[in-house]
């Protein structure tokens, strides 16, 4: 092979594997939500306390931030974020303290590819929630547990702008339940469970 037909065999190639290249996508994609919470509130266990003192979060918006890690096109894994987040309590209708929590979720997710610029998507995993400022109930006289551990499902779309950046739909299914405690003695339990919620952008590296 003389040096000419050398040189376009490597012009070739060279030409069909830039496209290839480009056409790779990288694994990570970052999101940034407004995400509405919005709290179940179920009462069990003894409480309404008297029969019709509820004890519950009140629903509110809130930032979150994801990170998601593709193995393949299809399959990916995400780990949902945000700060501590001031939770409003109710007793009875009325404002009768604020809880923090962090609600970390991680999520193994299947993304349909074949719509275009739609990219739908359902996720399967567990919610982690932690509660601080947690006996700040009733003056202190009730408290809640300091975690919850339960279920999270999800079902969402991403809609591609460009190579890069999407606009983004969510929704979420967390299961938080947690004791609450008067004296130190379990009176009932709350089964927050909220739904989500949410809008954002995304952006794929």
């Amino acid at each position: 092979m003389n040096k000419k037909m050398l040189a376009a065999v490597l012009a070739l190639l060279a030409a069909t594997a830039m496209p290839a290249a480009h056409a790779e996508e990288s694994p990570w994609l970052l999101r940034v939500r407004a995400v509405y919470v919005d709290f179940d509130n179920k009462q069990s266990d003894g409480l309404p306390l008297g029969g019709s003192t509820a004890i519950e979060a009140k629903s509110r918006w809130i930032p979150e931030f994801d990170i998601s890690y593709f193995f393949t096109k299809n399959i990916a894994t995400e780990l949902v974020l945000t700060y501590p987040q001031e939770v409003d309590i109710k007793v009875g209708g009325s404002k009768q303290g604020t809880i923090k929590a962090l609600p970390p979720s991680l999520l193994l997710q299947y993304h349909f590819t074949d719509l275009g610029a739609f990219k739908p998507y359902l996720g399967l995993g567990l919610n982690y929630t932690l509660f601080s400022d947690r006996s700040n109930i009733l003056g202190g006289a009730a408290e809640v547990e300091s975690s919850s551990i339960g279920l999270a499902a999800q079902a969402g779309l991403d809609f591609a702008l460009s190579r890069n950046w999407s606009l983004n739909l969510d929704v979420k299914y967390l299961q938080m339940d947690t004791d609450v405690k008067v004296g130190g003695t379990k009176v009932g339990n709350v089964g927050l469970n909220p739904i989500t919620w949410g809008l954002g952008v995304g952006y794929r590296f």
